[in-house]
C-alpha cells in the first residue's frame, strides 16, 4: 500500500533538523528513512581530510541524538548504497540538499538518472547557499570574476535570502535497521593516534552548539568585527565556518540573525559581516562555474610560473618552524587547535608562496588535512586569491611583511606567546623579530635561537625580489 511506502533523506553537508528544505519535504510526504553516506570512492582526492574527520564524528553523533538515533550510516560508493536500498526497500523518492564539489555534481546526477530509470522520484533542494550559482551571473550570462560586481549587482539585485524554515513536527522515521547500514564508530573517522584528543577540547560541534555560537557573537562581537577581525589575539570572529560547512547552520540562520542584531547593533560590522558570507558564496560560485579550480590556476599566465620544491623547507612550514613567529604561531594554532585565524592564514600563505616560493597547491593541501572547515570552494579560492592566480586575486607583488604584519596586528605579541611560549621572556619589540635582540637580551629571556626558537629560514628582502623577478618573468 501506499502509506507502507519509504522516503529516503540523505544528509549530506546539512547536518541539522532547523531549517533544512529536503527535510522538510521528505517529513511532508511521509515516512522517512534518515541515512548518511561517506563516500570516499567518489571523492577521490577530494576525501575529507583528518582534522574534518574528526568534526564529522562528533557532528553526526549530535544529529543522530537529535532523530532518537536513528539515523543509518553507511559507507563507500554512494551510487551502490542507494542502488542496495532501492532493492530491498519499498521506496518512493529521494530528498537530499544540493552540493556544489564538482566530483559531488558528477555522482548526483548519476544517482539522479539511475532512479529516474526506475521511476523513483528524486527531490533536491537548495540548503547551503543564500544564492544558487546558475542564479547570479552578469546581464550577458557569463559567470562573474571579481567578487565587488558579483556581491552589488548580482547577489543584492536578487530577491532576500528566503527566511529559515521551522524545524518540522513529529517525525515518522523509518524503524527497522536497514541492511549493510553501520555504527557511527565502524566509519572510522576517527585518526588511530590520539592527536585529536586536544582538538575536542577547544570545540563544541554540533547544531545546537552552532545556534550558540551565532548567539554569542551576535552579542559580544558583532559590533567591532570589521576592525577587531584582523587581530588574531582577540576573540572577535564568529568560528562559524566549520559549522556552515557541515550544515549544522545554515547561510540563511546567520544571515538574517546578523540582520536583525544590526537594529540593536549599530555601526558597520553587521554589513562587512555579511559581505564575508557573500565572499563564501562567491568562492562557490567560482567552483561551479569553474570546476578545475582546486588544481589548475585559475589565470592560465602562472602556469609558467617557476616553482620550487624543497620538502625540508615545506615541512618547517608545516611545523611552524620558520623562524618568523607570526608564521610560526598560525601553523602552530592549525595544528592544535584545527583553526586558524583568517589575518594569520594571509601571512602564512603568502609566506609560503612568495617568500619560500611553493606552489599553492601545496598549501591547500596543508590547509585541507589540517583545518575543521576546510572547504573545496572557499580553500581553492583563497589559496589561489594570495597567489595571485586566482579570480579577483590580490596582486602577486603584494608580498606580506611577516613582520610588519605581526607588528601591527598584534602589537603586544600576545597572539605571538600563545603557540610560541618560548618568546614570553622575551621584550615585546624582539617577539616579532627575535633575531634582532642582543646575545644578552636573549639569554635573558631564556632563548637560544637555533636551540630554543629557531633561527630565520630565508630572507625576506632576498626572497621578495626573487620572487618579484619570477613575476615579471612571466609577461
Amino acid at each position: 500500500m501506499k502509506n507502507n511506502r519509504i522516503h529516503l533523506l540523505w544528509f549530506r553537508q546539512d547536518l541539522r533538523l532547523v531549517d533544512n528544505p529536503a527535510l522538510k519535504a521528505a517529513v511532508e510526504s511521509g515516512s522517512l528513512l534518515p541515512i548518511y553516506i561517506l563516500d570516499d570512492v567518489n571523492a577521490g582526492a577530494c576525501k575529507m581530510g583528518a582534522a574534518s574527520r574528526v568534526w564529522l564524528q562528533h557532528s553526526l553523533s549530535a544529529l543522530n541524538q537529535s532523530l532518537d538515533g536513528k539515523l543509518q550510516f553507511f559507507r563507500g560508493d554512494a551510487r551502490q548504497v542507494i542502488a542496495e536500498l532501492v532493492d530491498s526497500l519499498p521506496l518512493d523518492a529521494v530528498f537530499w540538499n544540493r552540493c556544489y564539489e564538482p566530483w559531488r555534481i558528477e555522482r548526483d546526477a548519476q544517482i539522479k538518472a539511475d532512479l529516474g530509470a526506475l521511476n523513483i522520484e528524486v527531490r533536491s533542494f537548495n540548503g547551503s547557499l543564500l544564492w544558487e550559482p546558475w542564479t547570479v551571473l552578469k546581464k550577458d550570462g557569463t559567470p562573474y570574476r571579481v567578487f565587488t560586481p558579483y556581491y552589488q549587482k548580482g547577489c543584492l539585485s536578487q530577491p532576500s535570502p528566503r527566511q529559515p524554515l521551522p524545524q518540522p513536527g513529529k517525525l515518522r522515521i523509518h524503524q527497522s535497521s536497514v541492511d549493510g547500514s553501520l555504527p557511527l564508530q565502524a566509519l572510522d573517522l576517527l585518526p588511530a593516534k590520539d592527536w585529536h584528543q586536544s582538538l575536542n577540547e577547544t570545540r563544541e560541534i554540533g547544531e545546537a552548539a552552532a545556534h550558540g555560537k551565532l548567539a554569542a557573537f551576535c552579542q559580544d562581537a558583532l559590533n567591532n568585527y570589521r576592525q577587531g577581525r584582523d587581530f588574531p589575539a582577540l576573540d572577535a570572529t564568529s568560528r562559524l565556518s566549520p559549522h556552515l560547512h557541515f550544515g549544522e547552520l545554515s547561510p540563511q540562520q546567520a544571515w538574517h540573525r546578523v540582520e536583525n542584531a544590526a537594529m540593536d547593533v549599530g555601526g558597520d560590522g553587521p554589513a562587512h559581516f555579511l559581505r564575508e558570507i557573500a565572499w563564501r558564496e562567491f568562492s562557490y560560485h567560482l567552483l561551479y562555474h569553474f570546476p578545475a579550480l582546486p588544481e589548475q590556476n585559475f589565470n592560465s599566465r602562472f602556469d609558467a610560473f617557476q616553482w620550487l620544491e624543497d620538502e625540508s623547507k615545506l615541512q618547517r612550514w608545516q611545523q611552524g618552524n620558520t623562524g618568523f613567529p607570526i608564521v610560526d604561531a598560525g601553523l602552530r594554532e592549525l595544528w592544535q587547535t584545527g583553526y586558524m585565524h583568517n589575518r594569520v592564514r594571509m601571512i602564512v600563505a603568502s609566506f609560503l608562496i612568495k617568500n619560500m616560493l611553493l606552489h599553492w597547491r601545496v598549501g591547500a593541501a596543508w590547509f585541507w588535512d589540517c583545518l575543521f572547515d576546510a572547504d573545496l570552494a572557499s580553500n581553492s579560492a583563497s589559496w589561489q586569491w594570495c597567489a595571485g592566480s586566482g579570480a579577483d586575486a590580490s596582486p602577486y607583488f603584494r608580498i606580506f611583511n611577516p613582520v610588519l604584519q605581526s607588528e601591527k596586528f598584534d602589537p603586544q605579541g600576545e597572539y605571538l606567546i600563545r603557540y610560541c611560549p618560548e618568546l614570553t621572556g622575551l621584550p615585546v619589540r624582539y617577539r616579532h623579530k627575535p633575531w634582532e635582540a642582543s646575545p644578552e637580551t636573549l639569554m635573558a629571556a631564556g632563548v637560544r635561537l637555533g636551540v630554543d626558537y629557531p633561527r630565520p629560514i630565508l630572507d625576506l628582502k632576498v626572497t621578495r625580489e626573487r620572487a618579484l623577478a619570477r613575476f615579471k618573468a612571466l609577461a
